[in-house]
């Protein structure tokens, strides 16, 4: 979860505007607990409830749009009555089912015979149906309480109470209006009677024996037009990729991975063909750029449009002016828990954009798409070189901040896809970013490793004085995600192959795998705290980096059994993994407990379950070449697998992998030959 700050002041006129999200860089303190709420995404719909089914006003529950709330309250009542709620659930990352049921034929009997159905999109679309079993005509009347305050997510977060507004008979519905805006609800069939003072709108409704009625009610934010969303358009720059499998949870862990992928796209207003992926619901729904390019690049298996799209957004705010800043891409400061300072997510999304567009290349981004990208990566290669000149570290924050374990990894990773992508374009740079990364290479193997009994550890980050922080956690798995070069390679990393292994094992040991997943921070290191988000939390991508790292490496023991603790963690949340959860040790009849805080659907986590799968079938294309390499993990942790409908090389690709290990590409454009 990262905390939003400020961003620099060159950085607030460019790029795409964002919903509201909270403000502070403490928002993990305070903030009304999501963990238990149903909430459904449409971005930029949204609407959060609780498992009553009834929108009370209370805490979170809402409508939202673009992250203002437009309904605060729609309570129904039937024969005078609440029915008592029995069944609450997502159905889909856009909409829930809510069922709930009442008696009103007189007697003692303790048996319900109305039946309430409500059925609740993020789009703003509401149908009440009301069934019932009595065995006689029956009038029934049903009322449905209104009311809203237009108060921004922000304010709700915080805490500060906002008066609702009064209301006024519009329509067929209600309409409430402020100075920032106005919202109706309407109603059909049209209610028999409308009370604005009250926010009510009544029906009596004559049913037969058996018979049902139905309400369709519809927010409609003033002057926003029906939301409309981007991961529901038939242009989604997601395939919609299939898995089976031997393992339950291959087939809905891709499933709904995709589902709330799709949920959290958003477009660049000013650009609508350019879409990129918001960071999470409730309370990141804007573009948050790290985590956009980290899932845009997760997703590549899905084809490069997201990648694309994210890729030429984020160059639209890419700092221009001459300073010590220039190339960079904004990004907020974001909380490093207990042992270090803040850092800068900027720093690490101007890394991650050369590195996703020379992947994106290796994946199946066009020739001219790469060219047109091109100019904004060689800015950011730029600030590299401009940032690090005459040292070694990539410091972070800049400047006279720490050199950071993961900064390092960033950096290395994006200096040897750089180099290569240069060179494949004729641009100059490539030799001297190569001669970089070398002399990192040998300056971080030697000036980075803790050595003690145990065989040692990568330090977390070195101090500006020198001192090394040795507290091993998370971070340190991005040491392991190297990088795609051509023919199906992977990069060279910063570890040599003792470190590695070393590394493996200390992330395989009990005090990383919680058993659900690998612990933001050891549980044996100062400072842990199994809900941390920094600091112990299992953070999904960061898992899926390791088992992806872990895998590449060959280290497929750790690699299995953190692949099996987070598809044991998902099957209690449905599938739709939240960014981070607990990281309390995992024991038998246990189930991971939920961070309130978290963002559930979250655009890394979700992307993780595609990274995962497509790690299982080790696909290493290289598009330029005309080939795909396979790498499969030969242990086969989750059994046969296939995968269906992804995209490499703008075509479609499907690709199984046996109880053997051996991996079969079932479907692929005709010009891709297979790699050795």
């Amino acid at each position: 979860m990262n905390r939003p700050a400020v961003r620099p002041p060159s950085s607030t006129s460019a790029g795409p505007p964002a919903p509201p999200s909270v403000p502070g860089p403490g928002r993990a303190a305070g903030l009304p607990p999501a963990h238990s709420a149903i909430i459904c995404v449409a971005l930029p719909g949204l609407v959060i409830s609780t498992d009553q089914g009834q929108l009370t006003g209370r805490g979170l529950e809402g409508f939202y749009r673009a992250g203002r709330r437009v309904l605060a309250r729609c309570q129904v009542r039937v024969a005078g009555r609440e029915p008592i709620a029995v069944q609450a659930r997502a159905t889909a990352a856009d909409r829930a089912r809510f069922v709930a049921a009442l008696r009103v034929s007189p007697g003692a009997g303790p048996d319900p015979d109305v039946t309430v159905e409500r059925t609740r999109h993020a789009d703003g679309a509401e149908r009440i149906t009301v069934h019932s079993a009595v065995p006689r005509p029956l009038r029934l009347p049903v009322e449905v309480a209104l009311g809203t305050d237009l108060a921004d997510l922000g304010a709700i977060a915080s805490g500060r109470a906002v008066p609702e507004l009064p209301a006024t008979v519009h329509d067929s519905g209600l309409r409430w209006s402020c100075a920032t805006g106005s919202v109706s609800v309407t109603a059909d069939p049209p209610p028999a009677d409308a009370l604005a003072s009250a926010g009510l709108l009544r029906w009596e409704f004559e049913l037969p024996p058996g018979g049902t009625a139905t309400i369709d009610l519809r927010v409609r934010l003033d002057g926003a037009g029906s939301v409309r969303a981007v991961g529901r358009a038939a242009t989604s720059p997601l395939a919609s990729a299939r898995a089976t499998g031997d393992h339950p949870a291959v087939q809905p862990l891709l499933r709904t991975s995709i589902d709330d992928l799709q949920a959290l796209l958003l477009r660049d207003p000013a650009h609508p063909a350019d879409t990129h992926l918001a960071a999470g619901a409730p309370w990141r729904c804007g573009l948050a750029p790290a985590d956009a390019l980290v899932a845009a690049r997760m997703t590549l298996p899905l084809g490069t449009r997201l990648a694309a799209g994210t890729l030429r957004t984020l160059a639209r705010t890419q700092l221009r002016d001459r300073t010590a800043q220039y190339g960079m891409i904004p990004g907020p400061r974001r909380d490093a828990g207990s042992h270090l300072p803040a850092g800068c997510t900027g720093t690490e999304a101007t890394l991650l954009f050369p590195t996703l567009l020379a992947e994106a290349r290796r994946w199946g981004l066009t020739r001219q798409e790469t060219e047109e990208l091109l100019p904004a990566a060689e800015l950011c290669l730029g600030w590299l070189r401009a940032t690090v000149v005459g040292g070694t570290y990539l410091c972070d924050p800049q400047p006279g901040g720490p050199a950071r374990c993961e900064t390092q990894a960033h950096a290395h990773r994006a200096a040897v896809l750089g180099a290569d992508l240069l060179d494949a374009f004729g641009r100059p740079g490539g030799a001297e970013l190569r001669e970089w990364a070398r002399r990192l290479r040998v300056a971080f193997r030697e000036e980075f490793w803790l050595e003690d009994p145990s065989g040692g550890r990568p330090a977390a980050a070195r101090a500006p004085d020198g001192r090394l922080v040795p507290q091993l956690g998370a971070a340190a798995v991005h040491l392991l995600d190297t990088g795609l070069l051509g023919g199906g390679e992977q990069a060279p990393g910063l570890l040599d192959r003792v470190q590695t292994e070393q590394l493996a094992r200390l992330l395989g040991s009990p005090a990383m795998d919680s058993g659900w997943g690998l612990r933001g921070l050891g549980a044996k290191e100062h400072g842990y705290n199994p809900f941390g988000h920094r600091t112990g939390a299992v953070r999904v991508h960061e898992t899926a980096v390791a088992v992806a790292g872990l895998a590449a490496a060959g280290y497929e023991k750790e690699a299995g059994s953190l692949l099996r603790g987070l598809l044991a963690a998902a099957e209690p949340f449905g599938y739709r993994l939240p960014e981070m959860y607990a990281g309390e040790q995992r024991t038998d009849g246990s189930v991971p407990l939920p961070h309130p805080a978290a963002c559930r659907p979250a655009a890394t986590a979700a992307a993780a379950g595609v990274h995962l799968l497509a790690t299982l079938a080790g696909i290493r294309p290289d598009a330029p070449a005309g080939t795909v390499t396979l790498r499969p993990v030969s242990s086969v942790p989750l059994g046969e697998i296939g995968l269906t409908g992804l995209r490499v090389a703008g075509a479609p690709f499907s690709v199984r992998v046996s109880r053997l290990g051996l991996a079969m590409v079932e479907e692929a454009a005709e010009e891709l030959q297979l790699g050795v």
